[in-house]
């Protein structure tokens, strides 16, 4: 789960309501109840293609941003272990470091190339189209662990399938994402991930088959992003131009053309200005009710069950879609990861640094995960790894640590440095902090939610 945007920072920008339409005439004589309804739908519908939107203005559009790839069909990856001064993203995991890049499918497909590995080493590349569905996976839970060449195409693509491509991965939309993640077995580890990084290969099909290239795709005058107003009213104008490139699906006709109604509409412009007063004072309602919703939802979330998947396993549920975009945006598909945690102890309180915990898995109960598990701290409300003298920002079954004489295992959680160092995961000396426990593969019983994390024992106040 990989949290590029803090719900503080963007709640904290829903607030700014803000600035290009040729609207229905009949939309000012519409019922003001009903076009607050509809922009209440569509603002939580838009929510999670605008924060994806707000990744790759920074990562693919904008050459001075620090998170910048270096453009489309190409990869940028990350060889190294985030710590506490590492804080462009929040909730960072020390698990899997990232590889990204973006995907512009509209001239022709791209081929992605991987090669095989061993059967201790962890990857996956997870890919992310524009409405923030998992529509594919490359990785050894997925495809296994052989090296193969997958054809990532978008949806208008009727081309022959080349030789010695393993398989065609069909996206919705003409952009995609895709989020690599290598696992690294502890530090010493980072040439080995490094070394594989490098081996994960992006070619467009004309040099894959080694053919002249097509006819290049128009270039596209992007929206600006702008986080202050990008939430209010702005936002349609945004969802119109990432709406042309995604081709109405079946199940969304009724709903597509319910957004018609205020103004939505794939390639159209949306100006603020001009709406009556009373509309637009409709339509800013809707959006505030939409954001009442999001955070009142996000509130409620325990786990990532139902959070992240395809448009299949999403079923329609747009809030859980806004939601994951939310607490952890490009989060895994639970048959590929689960994310849970907690913010309190046993007793129902926040979790406070200057205070003891533990945690015990009782014998038989350790996180069930074929790949790995780990637990991290983060700090809140910023949720970024915490300082500590021995530099450790979580603990995982990589790790050796000492089991209890009965089987089960307990994690030390405190500020002091205990005798035995092996079990535990330093804490702030003060203020709130959060933990998130990663299980990578995760067994059946998780997905049948029969597992559970335990609570936080609270040792002493």
């Amino acid at each position: 789960m990989n949290l590029i945007f803090s719900r503080r920072r963007v709640l904290g920008s829903m607030g700014v309501l803000g600035g290009s339409l040729m609207f229905p005439r009949w939309l000012l004589a519409a019922d003001s109840d009903d076009l607050r309804q509809i922009a209440k739908e569509a603002w939580i519908y838009a929510y999670p293609m605008l924060m994806h939107y707000q990744t790759m203005e920074k990562q693919a559009l904008n050459a001075s941003a620090p998170e910048y790839v270096g453009g489309f069909n190409r990869f940028r990856h990350y060889g190294e272990l985030f710590t506490p001064s590492n804080r462009d993203i929040v909730t960072p995991n020390n698990d899997t470091p990232y590889s990204w890049a973006w995907l512009d499918l509209r001239s022709e497909p791209q081929v992605l190339s991987v090669p095989a590995v061993p059967d201790d080493r962890y990857y996956v590349l997870q890919l992310v189209d524009q409405y923030t569905h998992n529509f594919a996976y490359v990785g050894v839970l997925s495809t296994g662990r052989e090296a193969g060449n997958y054809l990532i195409a978008g949806p208008g693509w009727q081309g022959q399938i080349p030789d010695g491509v393993t398989a065609v991965l069909r996206s919705e939309t003409e952009i995609v994402m895709v989020l690599g993640r290598t696992g690294l077995k502890n530090a010493g580890d980072l040439p080995a991930v490094r070394a594989l990084q490098q081996q994960y290969g992006l070619r467009s099909l004309h040099e894959y088959i080694g053919s002249a290239p097509p006819v290049a795709a128009p270039a596209i005058d992007w929206h600006p992003w702008d986080s202050k107003t990008g939430l209010g009213l702005e936002f349609i104008p945004v969802l119109n131009q990432i709406l042309s490139l995604c081709p109405t699906q079946p199940s969304e006709q009724a709903l597509r053309a319910r957004f018609a109604r205020i103004g939505i509409v794939p390639g159209q412009g949306f100006d603020p200005a001009t709406l009556p007063p009373a509309t637009r004072k409709a339509l800013l309602a809707g959006i505030q009710d939409a954001q009442a919703q999001l955070q009142t939802a996000v509130s409620q979330v325990r786990t990532t069950l139902g959070l992240f998947g395809t448009r299949e396993a999403m079923d329609g549920n747009y809030l859980n879609r806004a939601v994951a975009a939310n607490v952890g945006i490009y989060g895994n598909s639970v048959e590929e990861a689960f994310y849970t945690g907690t913010r309190v102890d046993n007793q129902g309180q926040p979790l406070q640094g200057g205070r003891s915990y533990r945690l015990r898995f009782a014998p038989g109960q350790l996180p069930p995960a074929s790949e790995f598990w780990s637990l991290t701290l983060y700090d809140l409300p910023d949720r970024q790894l915490v300082a500590n003298p021995i530099n450790r920002y979580c603990l995982s079954s990589r790790d050796h640590m000492r089991m209890d004489a009965d089987g089960g295992l307990t994690l030390i959680l405190q500020n002091a440095t205990p005798a035995e160092q092996s079990n535990w995961l330093p804490t702030p000396a003060s203020g709130a902090f959060t933990l998130v426990l990663r299980l990578y593969g995760p067994g059946q019983q998780v997905v049948n939610q029969r597992w559970q994390m335990p609570g936080v024992e609270v040792v002493s106040a």
